[in-house]
């Protein structure tokens, strides 16, 4: 009987310091750090989580993260596997047709990772093979405009992925998020003679105005919801709390 009395203990512990007995469940990547990444403990760790943790707090209910693969996360939420995905997905119309999205939560510019001293240009493409994530929006750019200048890209289901072929020297860069390829590769060791290459990528048409949440097509409520907590949390500092653990500059963008 210890059990059901030590749930109901916490229930009611919970409900007394002002926090619904709801779950939000968030899905997230679990290897794109510094932004998400899931620990030998399961746990769901970094920018990502740590927002989703705030979010739930504004709300005052409770939180879970779960990991999901990127290249399934918007079947999977229209199929109602979790409430919403906070995973880095740039907000975009093509994108807009399958979810809706909150407010922007940050915004970065994507780049190439490739060699030191790489000169990127349009000469550059022809003949390279470039990493991408797949289903992401650095494909589709890629595919656009890449490609048509030469280039051969090469997908992968986890970012980490491209890196260790950047390495090996199977591929000659790898396109990200510019504070992926920096913290998650060329700030460490194995990133040594590698190094943010080339111009910013930010195409709205391609990029949009920055991340978001995803939620799914007509959920209004819970759309209002974040963006109310989003608010919330870049006015009380618990936004800027988190930044500053992961990134040495604004990442919210203008």
């Amino acid at each position: 009987m210890k059990k059901p009395l030590l749930a109901l203990g916490m229930f009611a512990l919970a409900l007394s310091a002002g926090v619904s007995a709801e779950t939000l469940r968030f899905a997230t990547d679990a290897s794109y750090p510094p932004f998400s990444k899931q620990g030998a403990d399961g746990k769901m760790t970094g920018f990502d989580p740590d927002i989703a943790q705030a979010l739930c707090a504004a709300m005052k209910v409770q939180c879970e993260v779960v990991p999901q693969d990127f290249d399934g996360i918007i079947p999977a939420l229209q199929a109602k596997k979790f409430d919403a995905v906070i995973a880095s997905m740039n907000i975009t119309e093509e994108r807009k047709k399958a979810v809706d999205f909150t407010d922007k939560y940050y915004n970065m510019a994507s780049r190439l990772v490739a060699r030191e001293g790489s000169q990127i240009n349009d000469a550059w493409f022809k003949g390279k093979k470039i990493g991408v994530l797949r289903s992401s929006i650095q494909e589709k750019y890629a595919r656009d405009t890449f490609v048509k200048r030469g280039a051969k890209l090469v997908t992968y289901g986890k970012a980490p992925e491209s890196f260790m072929d950047l390495k090996a020297g199977r591929v000659d860069a790898a396109f990200v998020d510019a504070a992926v390829g920096d913290v998650d590769f060329v700030k460490t060791a194995n990133g040594k003679g590698f190094a943010l290459s080339g111009p910013d990528y930010n195409d709205a048409k391609y990029f949009g105005i920055g991340s978001g949440i995803a939620v799914r097509k007509g959920d209004k409520a819970l759309l209002d919801r974040l963006n109310k907590a989003l608010k919330q949390i870049r006015a009380d500092g618990s936004y800027d709390k988190i930044q500053k653990k992961y990134f040495s500059f604004d990442i919210y963008g203008k």
